[in-house]
């Protein structure tokens, strides 16, 4: 109860924050907030299911949203780029009369192409998919989809731990919200590797198989190969594995790099200069790592750390920051606020 009290209040304090921005932002308050433009990150876009207990709500908007997303920058006098053209942009030696923004899909979900595809068509928005080879071949799992298929039956979880057994119940919300606390934690306690390996295993003793959940939603080779025959389409890399990059030593963090521009490259006949870290924060984003993303040839490495973008973010061209379009705050207004980057700078105070 005190955590779903605690999610609650949070949700709460992010509202009222991007409703006093969108009336700051209205009053045209802080306007150089907005620097030269923006990048949004997306995960899942597809219809509303609605569900008791949703953890990974946050990464999922709906067509209808992003649609409207879409007007309401146009409204503001946005220009919408690819995400590759950012850096130009921000070398540009004076701002242009308009803002930019540019539009970023992260992993590879099929709902992508069934969904968000149509609506970026239709206003002609060009969009990046940042492609994860291990779970479009089908080798890699993602962890926080496994572990809400487990919470999903309400059944108790065992999962095997550095200490023995653990056993989770899972039978009302609040024991839910804390299994998947702890399920996050298990992962990344340790290695991270060992950590899903675990979790694999705990599902599949459960009856779920976390490779049938990559193969049910991540587009494998061939379909982001046809992906890619839109002219409004960029592929940009984002590791193998999707492990946080941090903790990796310094040639399998190399290996990220390189073989997921490597499998993008074979997949469009160009190797990307575009890279999204795994997770976006400190777990994957830090100055060791953007070394090697400069290293590994790429051109811009962006981050989940919100923000508007100016001339000053090419001091660091591989830790650019994204702004997230969040399922739980699908207003156009939002949209607006987060835009005017007055929420960016209330949150960071």
């Amino acid at each position: 109860m005190a955590a779903g009290l605690k999610t609650g209040l949070r949700r709460a304090a992010i509202v009222g924050g991007l409703e006093f921005s969108f009336f700051l932002s209205r009053l045209g308050a802080l306007p150089g907030l907005r620097g030269r433009g923006v990048i949004f990150t997306l995960h899942h876009v597809r219809p509303f299911q609605p569900a008791a207990f949703a953890p990974n709500r946050h990464l999922e908007i709906t067509p209808e949203f992003l649609d409207a997303a879409i007007l309401a920058l146009k409204a503001e006098g946005y220009r919408f780029i690819p995400v590759e053209a950012v850096k130009d942009e921000l070398s540009a030696p004076s701002a242009p009369a308009s803002p930019f923004a540019a539009f970023t899909l992260d992993d590879g979900f099929r709902d992508n192409a069934v969904y968000a595809a149509p609506v970026f068509q239709r206003h002609g928005v060009p969009f990046t998919i940042f492609v994860c080879k291990g779970f479009s071949e089908r080798s890699h799992t993602m962890w926080w989809e496994t572990a809400a298929a487990m919470l999903e039956s309400g059944e108790p979880v065992t999962i095997e731990t550095g200490d023995g057994s653990r056993r989770l119940p899972c039978q009302t919300c609040a024991e839910k919200r804390a299994a998947i606390a702890a399920l996050s934690r298990l992962v990344f306690e340790g290695d991270e590797a060992t950590g899903i390996g675990r979790l694999n295993m705990a599902a599949y003793n459960a009856g779920i198989d976390p490779h049938a959940i990559v193969a049910e939603s991540i587009m494998d080779s061939e379909e982001l190969r046809q992906m890619a025959r839109d002219p409004l389409v960029t592929l940009g890399a984002h590791t193998v594995s999707h492990r946080g990059l941090a903790a990796l030593d310094d040639n399998t963090l190399l290996a990220e790099f390189n073989q997921s521009a490597d499998y993008v490259a074979a997949l469009t006949g160009k190797r990307p200069n575009v890279f999204a870290y795994p997770y976006g924060d400190e777990r994957s984003a830090t100055e060791r790592t953007a070394a090697y993303a400069e290293w590994a040839g790429f051109k811009l490495s962006v981050t989940t750390r919100a923000g508007t973008l100016s001339p000053a973010d090419l001091d660091r061209p591989h830790l650019v920051p994204r702004i997230s379009l969040n399922g739980f705050y699908q207003k156009s207004r939002y949209v607006r606020a987060l835009a005017s980057g007055i929420p960016s700078r209330l949150a960071a105070g």
